[in-house]
């Protein structure tokens, strides 16, 4: 059974760090491009960060480009997500997904977990 399981979420004063936990277990990790998502109401979900297990290239959304770093324990079918100074328009869910190819679409990742919110205060 594919499980991916956030954790890590909470609330924080802007210009706070959280850091977002996703355990993977029920499928190959290492032959797959994990990364995070985020979503607000009424607004599609946008792809936050990746990264192709194999190489370890990662990639970052413009808009936390410097802020937020993605990686991963390949031993462990873990992946993190470091978000520092965090802003206020960064407040969503974010969700952890894994699909076969990396690519910055939610319709192309397969499997999803169930989200962890991020509240960032102004």
């Amino acid at each position: 059974q594919v499980q991916l399981v956030e954790s890590g979420g909470g609330s924080v004063q802007a210009g706070g760090s959280l850091r977002l936990s996703c355990a993977a277990s029920g499928f190959t990790y290492s032959s797959y491009c994990v990364g995070w998502f985020r979503q607000t109401p009424g607004k599609e979900r946008e792809g936050v960060a990746r990264i192709s297990t194999g190489s370890g290239s990662t990639y970052y959304a413009d808009s936390v480009k410097g802020r937020f770093i993605i990686s991963q324990d390949k031993a462990k079918n873990t992946l993190y997500l470091q978000m520092n100074t965090l802003k206020p328009e960064d407040t969503a869910m974010y969700y952890c997904a894994a699909g076969p190819l990396c690519s910055s679409s939610p319709r192309l990742y397969n499997y999803w977990g169930q989200g962890t919110q991020v509240t960032v205060s102004s």
